[in-house]
This record gives C-alpha cells, structure tokens and sequence, in this order.
C-alpha cells in the first residue's frame, strides 16, 4: 500500500476555535498531522474523552494558551498505523495501536487520524475492542504513575483513592490491588459495589458519610478531586498516618498544599503524567491475563464530542466516555 493511496490529504475533526463551552466544539476539515522521525500516524477507530480534555477547552487549564487554534483536542486513541517511521519498524502499517499524544505539541485525537510518538504507543490489548482501548491509555498511565511509581503499592500498605469509579479511579483500585495494599475508596452511593468489584475492601458512600470520621491512620492518599470539592484534600491530610503520602492529581486543584501537608507531618507530592508506550506494554499484560477489566459509561459518534464533553464534566461518569470515530 502507497502512502499517497493509504492516507488523504485532509480529515474530519472536532475542533474548537477559542476557549468555551462544550457547545463550541464543532466538525471540521482540516490537514492530516503529519509524522516526522521517530512518529507514527494513527488511523483512529476510538478515543476517549478525559476530564483535563474539558478543562483544556474551557480554558481552565494552562494548556490552553499553548494552543494553536482552531484546535483538535483529545489525548488518547486506539486504531490502527498508517504510517510507519521506517520499513522495518515494528509498528507497521496495519498493526492495531493504542496510546496518547502529547498535546499541544501534536494535534489532537479526536479526529480520523492522529500523529503521536512512537514512544508513547503500544501494541493494543488482543481482549480489548477499539473502544475499551480507547478508554485505556491516559487514566491508566495516570493511576499507574501515581500508584506505583509514586506510592509504590506493596502488601500491608492502607491506600485510600478518592474517586474510585471514575476513569482514573478505576485503574488505580485495580493496581493498587494487584500489588498487595488494601484499598480504601470512596465513590457514591450508586457506585459502591462497582468499586468493591474492582477490588476495594472498603468503600464509603460520600454522600452518606464522610471519610474522615470513618477512617484514621492511612499510609497513602491518592485524590482523584482536590480541595475544589468539599475540602477533599485538607480533609484527606487528617486520616493519613504521620509521615503519610499525599499524591494529588488534579492539575491546580489544591494550592495550598505544601503548606498545610508540612503543618500536619505529611509528605505531599504533585503527580504529573509522563507518556510511556513501555508502562502500557505492562499495563497490556495485565489486560489480556484479566487483572485489569475496563468499563466504559457511554460512547458517543465522534460528531456529538460536545454531547461527551458535557457528561464529563457533570463529575457523574462511572469509567470513562469515548468517541466512535
């Protein structure tokens, strides 16, 4: 197959031209992406929809000033390669794929092709179709980053995730699991026997109780909210052990952090992703040996992203929220 017979000039893509709401979101056709040395074109089938996507386009992430606009947004995507960076590269056409672009330095994966790293790919799951591998790439990374990297989960180790149910939330029960620690999650009422299943030995209802007057001597907190929300992450300090760990993910989501994790004696730490096709390699094993499942709330046509947009942010998505492309 030719490169001038595989790949079209130009594609459908959702973009956005200026910080808004999810109703800015529109299609729109724009150049194929192109890939340079040591980059790999994509032929999407699936990618999903993240909540730091949202915040990208409403402009409440720093991300968005870095953006040339009118702008594709979107981070993860699974399909299959159109364009190799060599003859002999293992990533040959054809090969099916999933993984994340680094945007805004690349364009993004909501659209019929994306350009990314080859070292931000790997080979899908053989037991995932393209739309649970979709869902994959970003929140595993993210809860793998953060779980293992960071707290690096081992047995007699209490590790409490806020948020279990969500898309990041999902992953981090189930590795934290995987490696020995009880987990300790809180979710809603509605998702308390979902997160049991992935593997939480107590789950508490949020709605119907609060974890600071359940819970005490923690040895990690890994939060998945941030003090935007019912003063999750101060409250959060106060059941961990002296000399805990605090993870927090959300990108600004507590300011005042440092200052208030040094009062208590805790050691507290930003976690930032870092793209690596070698983690979801690992990550792809533990997915076809079914230690890790997936769960996917809803999936949306790629032309009603602003639909998927709009369910992410309401907070109330169990999994996570891709788009058909």
């Amino acid at each position: 197959m030719t490169e001038s017979t595989a790949v079209p000039e130009t594609m459908t893509a959702i973009v956005v031209d200026e910080p808004g709401p999810a109703t800015t979101l529109h299609p729109a056709t724009v150049p194929v992406p192109p890939a340079y040395i040591g980059e790999v074109l994509v032929k999407v089938a699936a990618a999903s929809v993240n909540p730091i996507d949202t915040k990208i386009r409403s402009g409440a992430s720093p991300t968005a000033k870095a953006l040339a606009y009118p702008a594709t947004l979107g981070h993860d995507f699974s399909g299959t390669i159109a364009r190799a960076p060599y003859e002999a590269h293992p990533l040959q056409p054809g090969t099916e794929v999933y993984g994340m672009t680094r945007l805004p330095r690349y364009t993004g994966s909501h659209a019929e092709y994306v350009s990314a790293p080859t070292l931000c790919v790997a080979p899908k799951p053989h037991s995932l179709s393209h739309v649970e591998a979709a869902s994959v790439p970003l929140a595993a990374l993210t809860a793998w980053g953060a779980v293992v990297d960071v707290a690096r989960a081992h047995h007699g180790q209490r590790i409490l995730i806020h948020a279990g149910a969500g898309g990041v939330g999902q992953f981090a029960v189930q590795f934290a699991r995987f490696f020995g620690a009880d987990v300790i999650s809180t979710a809603s009422g509605r998702n308390v026997d979902f997160v049991r299943s992935l593997g939480g030995s107590t789950v508490i209802d949020y709605t119907a109780a609060r974890f600071d007057d359940e819970l005490s001597d923690i040895d990690v907190v890994i939060d998945l909210i941030g003090n935007v929300s019912d003063d999750t992450g101060s409250r959060s300090l106060r059941v961990l052990k002296p000399g805990g760990l605090f993870v927090s993910v959300p990108t600004g989501s507590f300011p005042t952090m440092h200052d208030e994790a040094d009062a208590a004696g805790i050691t507290a730490t930003r976690f930032t992703l870092t793209p690596s096709g070698d983690v979801l390699a690992k990550i792809t094993r533990l997915i076809d040996r079914g230690e890790v499942r997936v769960h996917i709330d809803k999936t949306y046509e790629l032309a009603d992203a602003a639909e998927a947009h709009a369910a992410v942010e309401s907070g109330h998505t169990r999994g996570k929220v891709v788009l058909t492309v």
